[in-house]
């Protein structure tokens, strides 16, 4: 495999301490063994594979999922678990100039579509996934962000037909969010849940739908002469119909037309124990709203349903035992100093996992150009719980020759340029990164 990172960032350390693991277990699902035929066969098994697998199965294609490691091992059972809008990293300005308005619209609207499909999908499938807060909080971490809360409640209600609640610094203490801020704006969009619950939910649908999933079966090959054919350590796959769903987890050569057109970064996450009330009513912070402040490094945070604080930011440009317990120090120094009263509280997990980002900052779904009856989903910059969710329903019909019934709008379908650097490509992060750092995140 030809990979970006090194490869301790594909094992099991950055994983080892990672919350959502003590709270749910993948069925032992098999290895993949001898000659296997199928309609369809999915590499990866997270949100987008697993997605794309149930909707395939449903429709009656024999479809079969190869992964690397369990269902949920990368990206999609390690996040923080805000289904919310998002899948681009570009402004409105930057997608109006390079797609137009009517392009620009649609995605809007496909970004609050998928946060629906992927709350119907738990309804219709009674996925259990500690589910909690109304829509998703924007919080401004200086003066000069909570004067431009107002232009962004306006564009909000522009962009998805939705009233956002503004609350101004002094409101947010009365709110249950005390903290180094200066205001609140509340998008009624979106939900938080638990992560790993909610893809071994989706896998579980799509095993009862007939989809077969095998586990530790990473494809070391792939060879396309009409049909596609499928190498794993113990097994030789054909299949009419290829999906590849690796996302930040990708290698450049699975296929080869996947060199450079993604860049995996890093998103850390702690969690504490579970905080008492005298505790929670010392820093006051009792608001189960998913959270996020304006910062470059995103800090992003709720209190779960059973009063663990969970908090995240993006950051990590290298990967190693040493550099995985230098950004959990660098996290936890971050969440101290926003919520000083748990400075002692422990953070007994801490872990790390690899998001994607695109060229030009939007996610792609859709064929591979030079594998006709291949296609995938990838690049959701960090919001993937629902845009990936609504990436694999699009799949599953593209595999299928159907018309997408969700919105797949022109932007996704601008398959992505390269990056430049090629497997170096990482350096090209580390000039934000240090800027970002000298600015104080």
């Amino acid at each position: 495999m030809r990979r970006v990172f090194p490869a301790h960032a594909y094992g099991e350390g950055p994983r080892a301490r990672c919350f959502w693991p003590t709270t749910a277990a993948p069925p032992d699902y098999p290895r993949a063994e001898g000659p296997i035929a199928c309609d369809v066969a999915v590499i990866g098994a997270g949100f987008t594979g697993l997605s794309a697998a149930l909707h395939l199965a449903e429709a009656g294609q024999d479809v079969r999922v190869f992964e690397a490691e369990t269902p949920g091992w990368g990206a999609s059972g390690r996040n923080g678990g805000f289904c919310c809008l998002g899948g681009s990293a570009a402004a409105d300005a930057v997608l109006r100039r390079m797609h137009g308005e009517e392009a620009r619209r649609a995605w809007r609207r496909t970004e609050a579509e998928a946060v629906q499909v992927a709350k119907d999908l738990i309804a219709r499938h009674n996925i259990s996934a500690d589910t909690h807060s109304t829509g998703e909080t924007l919080l401004a971490h200086t003066p000069q962000a909570a004067a431009s809360f107002p232009e962004r409640a306006a564009r909000i209600a522009a962009n998805y037909g939705v009233t956002p609640q503004l609350l101004p610094g002094e409101a947010l203490a009365q709110a249950g969010m005390r903290g180094p801020f200066f205001a609140a704006l509340t998008t009624p969009i979106g939900f938080a849940l638990n992560p790993l619950k909610y893809t071994l939910g989706l896998a579980g649908a799509a095993t009862r739908a007939g989809a077969r999933i095998h586990a530790r079966s990473p494809v070391t090959a792939i060879r396309h002469n009409g049909a596609f054919h499928l190498t794993t350590a113990q097994a030789r796959i054909t299949a009419r119909r290829l999906i590849v769903a690796t996302n930040g987890y990708s290698s450049d050569d699975l296929p080869g037309w996947m060199r450079a057109r993604y860049l995996p970064t890093q998103s850390n996450v702690i969690v504490t124990r579970p905080l008492s009330e005298a505790e929670l009513d010392a820093q006051g912070w009792t608001s189960r709203q998913m959270s996020y402040d304006d910062r470059f490094f995103l800090h992003y945070f709720r209190l779960m349903p059973d009063n663990r604080m969970l908090f995240g930011m993006r950051g990590g440009l290298f990967s190693s035992a040493r550099f995985d317990e230098r950004m959990n120090r660098v996290t936890r120094a971050h969440f101290d100093a926003m919520f000083p009263a748990w400075r002692d509280v422990e953070t007994p997990h801490g872990w790390n996992g690899l998001l994607s980002l695109a060229p030009d900052l939007t996610p792609y779904v859709g064929p591979i150009p030079d594998m006709p009856g291949a296609f995938t989903g990838l690049s959701y910059h960090g919001n993937g719980v629902a845009m990936a969710s609504h990436a694999g329903v699009l799949l599953a019909d593209l595999a299928m020759d159907r018309p997408p019934r969700h919105l797949y709008p022109e932007i996704m379908r601008k398959p992505p340029r390269r990056w430049p650097l090629g497997r170096f490509r990482r350096a090209m992060m580390w000039p934000p990164y240090a800027l970002a750092v000298m600015r104080g995140g």
